[in-house]
Parts: C-alpha cells; structure tokens; sequence
C-alpha cells in the first residue's frame, strides 16, 4: 500500500486526537508521500495471461482514508478491501491511504489528493476505483467527474460479492433488497439524460388544457420503479421468512437444541461443520463464500442430537443495508442455544474480527429484543498459524479452544466441548414402557438421554432425561409417578 501524507490546509489540524505519531513522525510521513506497501499488487508479471484476464476483469486503484487507529490497522483495512477486490473478481494494481482527521466531505480525499489520485490511474491504466468506506452520493459523483473513471465504495463492492454468491432463491431476494436500498439515494444519470422531462403530454397532439405537463423525470420513473421492486422483494421476504419460522418452530416443538457457527468471513466455518458433521458443504478459500446458511443434525458422543446450521460470514464495516435485508437469516443466531464462533486464527489481527462479529450479532440481538446465546470461541487453522500467535490469543481468549478443520487437529476436544454445552433433556423420568410401545422406547433414544435400561417381563425399563412433550407421552408408563 501506499500513503497519500496528509496536505490539505483547510481542515482542522489532522494530529487532533492522534496519538500514536509524534510531530518528527509525522513531519517524515508528508515527506514519504507516496510509499508502496509490497505484497499488495496482483498485477501479473505473465504477459499473454495479463492480456487474457484484462478482457475479464476491471483494474482497480484502492483508496482510503486512515482517520483513526495505527498505521497497522488502516494497512490491514485495506489489504482487506484488495481481498473483497479480488474475490469479486478486480485486478488490484495499487492501494493508497491518505492520513485525515476525517474525510473530506465533498471528495473523501480532498481536491489535491484527488489529482494525485487521478495521475495514478491514468499511468496504471486503472478503469475503476475502489473506496475503503461508505461515499455519500455527492462524493460519488465528486470523484467521477474528476477521475473520468468508475468509482464505488466499500458497500457497493461486497454488495456485488454477495450478488455473485447468492445461490438460494431467498438468498438473491435478499441480495437484490440490499442492493437497490444501496442504490436509491444514488440514482443519477451521465450528463442530462435522467434529469429530462418524460414529458406527460405536453406540446403533444391531444393535449387539452389541464392535460399538458411536464411529466415525470427519467430520475423519478426510476425511482418509482425501484421502490415498487423494493416492495415486492420485501413481500416476498417476508413470506419466505414465513416456512423458515415453520420449521424453527417445528424444531423448537421436538426440542432438538441448536448451535448457530458463526464468525468472520473465510474463518473457516464451513470446515468445520464438515469436520462436525460430514456435510460435504462447499468449501472455497474465498471472502463470502457461503451465503445461503446450512442446517445439518449431529449427535453427541452419548447419542443426543442437535442441529448445527452454518451462516453467512462477517465482516468489518457490514454494510447495514445487508443487515436489514439478512436480517431473517441471522435471526437463526440469536434463536441458537449455543453460539460456535469460529476465529481465523493465522489474521495478524483475530481480535478485530471477534469485535465485528459480536457487534453485528449485538445488532440483531437487540432487535429481537433478547439476549445472545452462550458462545464457545474456536480458535481455527492450527496448522497454518504462528505459534507465538496462538500463544498470544490464549491470553486474549481464554476459554478458545485450538483446532484444524483441515487436519482434525482439536476436533475431538471440540466435540466433547459441544457435548458438555448442548442443553440436556429437562424432564427426569422412570418408565416401564411396554413392548407394544417400542416407538417410544425409539424416541427416547433419538430425542432424550437414556442413563439406564433393562428389559424385563413386562416391557423395557428406563430411566432418562427428555424433553417435556416426550415426558407427556410417558407419564402413563411412569413407575411411582416419577416424573420431575
């Protein structure tokens, strides 16, 4: 990455509140102007595949605005914005931060840095440029209009990921609400196009008086056509958010526990339900690769089943748009009676991510108006992490459990951890159950916790722990009335 050293004279001075650079420091930094950070380029060196792929992707120029944290953080921040680049499938050519004590409210940049900006586009042949932070439409349109390039921000670009990945029929609705809730404040056309009056009737023959006006505005057309989809989707949404309680509920009626996996985007999630369960669900090196969650039933050691449903990732600075539109998805976490949230733990920075977890699942929590379920961190990839690393996230995670979804390092730990976690069966129960009944003596297996049996002459004799609709269907058979 590169750093635009901060020049602007008519904003506040921007070492207010800025601690961790002292004036020699800083001094240095302007002197710096433009540094490249190694590692962050994707240009290829191959020159027929270089002409191959330019026929594919756009070529991207990232830029940010370091407000607050350290040098660290905002480098971290960005290389993050060249991976989503990436994954939604840009050639990243060059990355620059500028230090600000806050974006610049008409360009982000200021109007200096904007023509710095605009001279390392033309020489990198970039078509588009790639903001580290939400623009407002003014910024937008400032930054096109003097870059004569594309430009989107943050929350357009994982918008446009999540529109790649979604497979589900309500995954797409979701994406798709999310997209033009994104994009109404940000209608505007090229020139005059969408500022012309459509014109009702006016100079036209038929007219009449009274009848002639100016009409709608290409813009407003839009703009009713958009909200009109917007409600629909939101209908649509609504109905399918309708089966998806049915089967919570159904659920909830057999009292099969749950435990939602959760955690930043390519934590590894999807590993490890596989490592869990053997579900076979894809798993793609890659930022969002799973958007449509997956429920899969699992049994503890001692044989008592439970639900693992595997949801969408997370990510620093989640567009809220996104929030709104998943949030009937999400709600599965907050439904959950266990939270497994799954840390990446090779990120040079793992504490981050558990931070814009919790604070998205704190978001959804509070608009259900109940408390997040218990949580087990999972410290993931122990084979491909530090091990000063991991030392260091022992003491800022204790409790985490240490594993490999890819070797099966830690798994077995984890799945005693799961068992010790899991709710038991409330309902405590003594039961002769006659032969003729085997279906129940079958369901305590399935649904409770059988701790002991015998089959003696007059049918099968159990004590167990179950669940209280299955404790209803045994109290006939239960010996001296014990139920408690």
């Amino acid at each position: 990455m590169t750093e635009i050293a901060h020049s602007d004279t008519s904003i506040d001075d921007p070492r207010d509140g800025m601690t961790d650079l002292s004036a020699g420091e800083w001094e240095r930094e302007g002197r710096a102007g433009l540094r490249r950070v190694a590692g962050l380029s994707t240009e290829l060196s191959d020159v027929t595949e270089v002409e191959y792929r330019k026929l594919r992707l756009e070529r991207v120029v990232l830029i940010g605005v370091w407000t607050e944290g350290t040098a660290a953080q905002s480098e971290a921040s960005l290389a993050e914005l060249g991976r989503l680049a990436e994954t939604a499938g840009s050639e990243v050519l060059e990355g620059l931060v500028q230090r600000r004590h806050r974006p610049d409210p008409a360009t982000y940049i200021g109007s200096g840095k904007v023509r710095e900006l605009a001279g390392i586009v033309r020489s990198t042949g970039a078509d588009t440029v790639i903001a580290d932070g939400e623009l407002s439409p003014g910024q937008l349109r400032q930054l096109e209009d003097k870059l004569s390039v594309k430009v989107i921000d943050r929350t357009a670009l994982i918008l446009d990921i999540f529109a790649q990945h979604a497979r589900s029929r309500e995954g797409k609705a979701q994406v798709e609400l999310a997209q033009l809730q994104y994009l109404i404040p940000r209608l505007r056309g090229w020139g005059e196009s969408l500022s012309r009056q459509a014109g009702g009737r006016a100079g036209g023959a038929g007219g009449g008086v009274g009848l002639r006006g100016p009409g709608e505005t290409k813009l407003e057309t839009d703009r009713r056509r958009i909200s009109k989809r917007v409600a629909k989707l939101r209908r649509e949404i609504a109905s399918m958010d309708t089966i998806r309680e049915t089967k919570r509920s159904r659920r909830l009626a057999n009292a099969v526990p749950s435990v939602a996996i959760v955690g930043y985007t390519n934590a590894g999630k999807s590993s490890v339900l596989n490592a869990l369960t053997g579900a076979g669900v894809m798993v793609e090196d890659a930022l969002f690769a799973t958007l449509d969650p997956t429920t899969r039933r699992a049994t503890t050691p001692d044989g008592r089943a439970f639900t693992l449903t595997d949801t969408v990732g997370f990510v620093r600075h989640l567009p809220h748009q996104l929030v709104d539109a998943f949030r009937s998805t999400l709600e599965e976490t907050a439904h959950a009676d266990l939270l497994l949230h799954v840390v990446d733990g090779s990120d040079p920075a793992p504490e981050d991510q558990v931070n814009a977890v919790r604070e998205v699942l704190g978001d959804v929590a509070d608009h259900q108006g109940e408390a997040l379920p218990p949580e087990l961190l999972v410290i993931n990839k122990a084979d491909v992490a530090d091990e000063l690393a991991l030392a260091r996230l022992h003491t800022l995670l204790p409790g985490a459990l240490v594993i490999s979804a890819a070797t099966g390092e830690g798994v077995d730990a984890l799945v005693d951890e799961l068992a010790r976690r899991v709710p038991r069966p409330a309902a405590r129960i003594d039961a002769l159950v006659p032969y003729t009944r085997g279906e129940l003596v079958s369901r305590v297996h399935a649904e409770g916790e059988v701790l002991t049996e015998d089959h003696i002459e007059g049918g099968t004799r159990l004590t167990a722990r179950v669940h209280p609709d299955l404790a209803a269907a045994l109290s006939e058979f239960a010996t001296n009335g014990s139920v408690a």
